[in-house]
């Protein structure tokens, strides 16, 4: 009886489909769904022109809507730029990339990205609003190249291919790290006749010169290493007691040209050999430079160093500072290092000992730019030539546009951007010579114009007059102290040249 009813109820032919149907449901709809997960590429994307390549999380790639990169203090001025971009009419602009690392993991370097767009966004909205109407007007658009630069490639890749409509990309500036990926970068950029101006880079061998051309298209607003060494005081020091501290590694473009400036400046005058240490390849990295750093610091009581000159990056900076305010004779002799414009980066550093620096310590570095190196108030002794405090306050009235707060001027990265900007918006509307917009390769060969009374840029940071390879001649070097309160002193202008260009800022032909 019972094996009729398992016959009858649950082996009829109506049954078995029911049954077939479930099974079809149960099995087949998670296979369907798993097939189409497996032959359907994975969605990378983080916004438009934006992605995470393969085995990164990083979203890169060149955006001008407004996306922050998934970096939350970049918000406000992202959405700054994607609302000015959003006004420009189609046909009426050219694009200018601001080339950074803005998903960098180094605390020091976020806020030089950050401080770096302020400055870029002011000038833009200074031209697209406060400039009489002149065009073509300004679209900024920002390409990451992931932290440490290590994507440069495919950001690189994507600029080249947006020199037509309806980008029209004219410029890359921001270029603002002095590394090989950079080095790499600015190459095939300027190689594919796209001009770059580079913030914040000064080492000397990412430039041009009468022997090479490797760059042809580049300028740089700020001045090279070697400018920096000779508008520092190294005058003035005793070279007999004076120590050189340098980093080894041999693949950092700052560090090598920082350490030759300064050993070409002392001439081997120094009675002992550089004290050397090894940076980490990562070098925001803490790595254990401090170990070594502790024993360099014995050395300069044992040598009795009055003056040490730091060829080295930030991170390791602020390592050997800590440890200099430690030495065993701070009680009786008193030291002073002077370094390169990474010291800027310490102002805002939470790890600095700033008790190091009461420890009759002075830190001075040559700085790209300070807010009071053209303020009247600030500096009793303002140069005739060379900037003005009326370009300053072009700049004051230009970046309260930038936030709701006040925007930190005190390490001079929005004011160097700020001028980078200005300094490409020139090139770009005189190459243009009354056609909507020029030939990308045009807007690199007004690089060597770019200087006398008429044609040099008044920057905020200084005049900016750049000679046959687009380099800035005898550009205004702020000379700034590090204070135990944090706070980046500005002590005083100097000049590579020794004293104030002349009116025209014309480079004299070398003899």
């Amino acid at each position: 009886m019972a094996s009729r009813l398992r016959n009858r109820y649950l082996f009829t032919t109506r049954q078995k489909l029911l049954a077939a149907l479930v099974a079809l449901v149960l099995v087949g709809v998670p296979l369907g769904w798993g097939i189409k997960k497996w032959t359907t590429p994975e969605d990378r994307s983080c916004a438009p022109g934006v992605e995470r390549p393969q085995g990164s999380d990083e979203c890169v790639g060149v955006n001008g809507s407004g996306f922050a990169f998934g970096v939350p203090e970049l918000a406000e001025i992202t959405g700054l730029i994607g609302h000015e971009n959003g006004v420009l009419k189609q046909g009426g602009y050219v694009t200018v990339a601001i080339l950074l690392p803005f998903t960098s993991t180094d605390p020091g370097m976020r806020a030089k990205v950050l401080h770096e767009l302020q400055g870029s966004y002011a000038r833009q909205y200074w031209e697209n609003n406060k400039a009489n109407g002149r065009t073509p007007k300004i679209r900024l658009v920002l390409a990451n190249t992931g932290n440490e630069n290590v994507h440069w490639e495919h950001v690189v890749q994507q600029l080249k291919g947006m020199t037509g409509a309806p980008d029209r990309l004219r410029a890359v500036s921001g270029v603002a790290t002095s590394s090989p990926e950079i080095r790499s970068s600015v190459a095939a950029l300027t190689k594919a006749k796209i001009a770059v101006v580079g913030t914040t880079i000064t080492a000397d061998d990412i430039a041009n010169g009468p022997d090479h051309n490797d760059f042809p298209g580049l300028a740089r607003v700020s001045p090279t290493n070697k400018d920096e060494a000779r508008a520092l005081p190294l005058g003035k020091v005793d070279a007999g007691r004076t120590l050189i501290v340098q980093d080894t590694r041999t693949d950092d473009h700052y560090t090598n040209t920082l350490k030759a400036a300064f050993a070409t400046a002392l001439k081997g005058r120094t009675p002992y050999e550089p004290a050397v240490f090894t940076s980490p390849p990562d070098s925001t990295a803490e790595g254990t430079t401090s170990n070594i750093f502790n024993k360099i610091a014995s050395r300069v009581c044992e040598t009795q160093s009055e003056t040490v000159l730091f060829a080295g990056r930030h991170t390791q900076l602020r390592q050997f500072i800590n440890e200099l305010g430690g030495r065993g004779c701070a009680a009786r002799s008193s030291v002073t290092v002077l370094t390169g414009d990474e010291g800027s980066y310490l102002g805002s550093d939470p790890k600095l000992d700033r008790k190091a620096l009461t420890a009759r310590l002075t830190v001075r570095y040559a700085a790209l730019a300070h807010p009071d190196a053209w303020r009247a108030a600030t500096n009793p002794k303002l140069p005739k030539t060379g900037g003005s405090e009326a370009d300053y306050d072009t700049f004051l009235e230009a970046v309260s546009h930038a936030s709701k707060k006040p925007v930190p001027l005190g390490d001079g990265q929005a004011i160097i951007a700020y001028d980078a900007m200005a300094t490409a918006v020139h090139a770009i509307r005189e190459a243009a010579q009354g056609k909507p917009y020029p030939e990308p390769s045009d807007v690199g060969q007004q690089w060597p114009q770019v200087t006398g009374e008429l044609q040099r840029v008044n920057g905020a940071s200084g005049w900016i007059c750049l000679d046959n390879y687009g380099n800035p001649f005898n550009k205004a070097v702020p000379i700034v102290s590090l204070t135990p309160e944090g706070t980046q002193r500005f002590e005083s202008i100097a000049w590579p040249e020794g004293k104030a260009p002349t009116p025209n800022c014309l480079k004299p032909n070398p003899k």
